[in-house]
């Protein structure tokens, strides 16, 4: 078996289960306070005149969760790593439920679509629907990533 899953072994329909990952009000503010200074994302005060009611994480802090804890699930499972060399761009991204402190999140990334690059024969294109919940079942967060992975070599 090889150490590594070139483009070739992705299949429509494979996927890997990530999480759980319960978020921190301290990373929540953390996060806002360098990349989404927004008064929802840094108190409760300033969220509580809002839809959001109390402190909420940025969706970007959501989404780059999403990345760390796929990365994390691969680090810990045994066998061979993906071969993926960057993504191209994000199709589809919503933000469908906020996302509290405390609230423990889990999801699932599945291959929707593959594609053989015709211009880089090294490389094909593989797009996922990635989909995230809470702790209450509740999606908050859905998006198609598009990657790129190498191809085995000749």
């Amino acid at each position: 078996m090889s150490e590594v899953i070139y483009f070739e072994d992705m299949a429509v329909g494979n996927g890997i289960e990530f999480g759980p990952l319960t978020i921190s009000r301290e990373e929540i503010i953390a996060f806002a306070r360098e990349f989404d200074p927004q008064p929802f994302h840094l108190s409760d005060e300033g969220a509580a005149a809002t839809h959001f009611g109390t402190l909420s994480s940025s969706g970007w802090h959501t989404t780059a969760l999403s990345m760390k804890m796929m990365l994390a699930a691969w680090e810990t499972k045994p066998g061979p790593r993906p071969a993926a060399l960057g993504a191209i761009g994000v199709d589809e991204l919503r933000w469908l439920n906020p996302v509290h402190a405390g609230d423990t999140l889990r999801g699932t990334s599945k291959v929707i679509e593959k594609k053989a690059s015709r211009s880089r024969p090294e490389m094909g294109i593989v797009k996922s629907q990635v989909i995230m919940w809470n702790q209450h079942n509740e999606k908050v967060l859905s998006m198609v990533p598009i990657v790129m992975f190498r191809t085995r070599p000749a």
